[in-house]
C-alpha cells in the first residue's frame, strides 16, 4: 500500500493479517495510533464499556460514573478512541453519545488473527 489512508482503522481494514505478510512502513505508521489508543487501560475500559452497554451506545454522563476521573479527562480519552476510528459519536442536546464501530473491531481482530487460524505455521519473515 503506497498511500496513507485517513484513519488508522481504515488502514487496518486493508492490511493482510500480520502473519500473512509483513506490514509496510506506511501501514505500520498508520496502524500504530489505533493500537496506541487501545494500549491505555482507561481507553480500553471505555471501549469495552461502550461496546457492551445496553443498546450498544453510552452517554458521556453514563461513563463518568465508571471512573474516578474528571469529565474532561474522560472526554479526552473518548476523543482519542474516536480519532482512531474505534468509536462513532453523536450529539443529542448537551450530551454526546458514543457507539463502538463493529467494522473497526472486526478489522482489528482480522489483522491480529493468524492466517489459517491459531495453529498455522509461522511464515518466514522478510523486511520489505
Amino acid at each position: 500500500m503506497s498511500d496513507l489512508l485517513s484513519s488508522p482503522s481504515e488502514t487496518v481494514a486493508c492490511c493482510s493479517p500480520l502473519s500473512g505478510a509483513p506490514l509496510s512502513r506506511p501501514q505500520a505508521e498508520q496502524v500504530a495510533p489505533l493500537l496506541k489508543a487501545l494500549a491505555d487501560p482507561v481507553r480500553l475500559r471505555l471501549l469495552s464499556i461502550v461496546a457492551s452497554h445496553q443498546g450498544g451506545e453510552a452517554c458521556v454522563c453514563d461513563l463518568n460514573e465508571c471512573f474516578e476521573l474528571s469529565q474532561p479527562t474522560i472526554s479526552h480519552h473518548l476523543k482519542v478512541l474516536h480519532a482512531a476510528g474505534l468509536l462513532e459519536r453523536s450529539k443529542r442536546g448537551t450530551w454526546v453519545y458514543y457507539r463502538a464501530r463493529p467494522e473497526a473491531l472486526t478489522d482489528l481482530a482480522a489483522l491480529l488473527t493468524p492466517v489459517g487460524g491459531p495453529t498455522a505455521p509461522t511464515p518466514s519473515r522478510s523486511c520489505s
